[in-house]
């Protein structure tokens, strides 16, 4: 089969194309600059949002089309530019991805776009599902929401449409983790904010396997929580990250100075929602990395 992906260069796209890659899969990555990047194997490169590609002409026949395109969250302190850098990317993707997609003779057999769990309102006490019903109101929650809602247009074409609700991703080198542990390898970690806020974390081995399984399984479609079914609190992370690392748990920070710091950045770690992967769960897929413990050891071991 025939994948094509927006993204496939960072974080999760590079995990994505292995995983397709190395079940057969032929996979197009969508980039805006073909000329530094070399094609092996199964794994070709397309040239798109510039002046003048066309990229239906290469992937007419692709099956899949996989949307993780967009300005990175933890990249920059959250200025009104930056924000709106962050909500434009992904819309200017998602919309692009669209148009490539209704201009095919032959549509693709399922859309999976991606989004986040910031859609739903941060909360130490509630637990949330695929079917819970939405309230949030931060900047990352009306982004998810404009997110979804542009993607979810390809149902129009016919497109079985997946909506994937990415929580705290875990990865040795990328992502969020090697900031969260950099504090524990200097013996400085310890306590952030109240401690208390849920952590709705998956390993990156787990959301690859997790988009080839929506991939197929065709009764998978509308919003899929992409995270493991045993949430931890930001204390027990914390300390789970130490034990591991055999470093101490001791320091304590405080929100408000994380917040003078990171500014409107600081909610990615000072708050959190406790979210569970039911579809994917009632599905029959299975979590070879469960519990939190178990992912940071396979992780740290490398």
């Amino acid at each position: 089969m025939k994948a094509v992906i927006a993204g496939g260069t960072g974080f999760i796209g590079k995990a994505v194309t292995s995983e397709l890659v190395s079940h057969g899969y032929d996979v197009y990555i969508l980039t805006r600059n073909k000329e530094n990047k070399k094609e092996k194997g199964h794994i070709h490169y397309v040239k798109w949002l510039t002046e003048g590609a066309v990229p239906e002409n290469y992937i007419g026949s692709a099956e899949i089309f996989i949307n993780l395109a967009g300005e990175s969250l933890n990249s920059g302190r959250w200025t009104n530019k930056r924000k709106k850098q962050i909500l434009e990317s992904r819309l200017r993707a998602t919309k692009e991805l669209l148009r490539i997609m209704e201009a095919l003779n032959k549509k693709p057999l399922v859309f999976i776009s991606a989004s986040a769990i910031g859609i739903y309102p941060a909360s130490e006490n509630e637990t949330f599902t695929e079917s819970s019903r939405l309230s949030g109101k931060s900047f990352l929650s009306r982004v998810a929401t404009a997110w979804e809602q542009e993607a979810v247009k390809a149902k129009k074409l016919g497109i079985r449409t997946v909506l994937m609700r990415l929580g705290l991703v875990l990865g040795k080198q990328n992502g969020a983790l090697p900031k969260i542990t950099l504090p524990y390898k200097l013996g400085a970690g310890g306590k952030i904010g109240t401690g208390r806020q849920w952590m709705s974390w998956i390993h990156i081995h787990d959301v690859a396997r997790a988009v080839r399984f929506a991939i197929e399984t065709n009764q998978i479609e509308g919003p899929v929580n992409l995270t493991a079914p045993a949430p931890v609190r930001m204390n027990t992370l914390g300390k789970t990250i130490a034990s591991v690392l055999k470093r101490p748990h001791w320091l304590f920070v405080p929100g408000f100075s994380l917040k003078l710091v990171l500014g409107e950045m600081s909610t990615l770690i000072l708050n959190g929602q406790k979210v569970l992967p039911d579809k994917l769960l009632k599905n029959g897929f299975y979590f070879k990395f469960p519990i939190v413990r178990e992912a940071l050891t396979n992780l740290f071991k490398r």
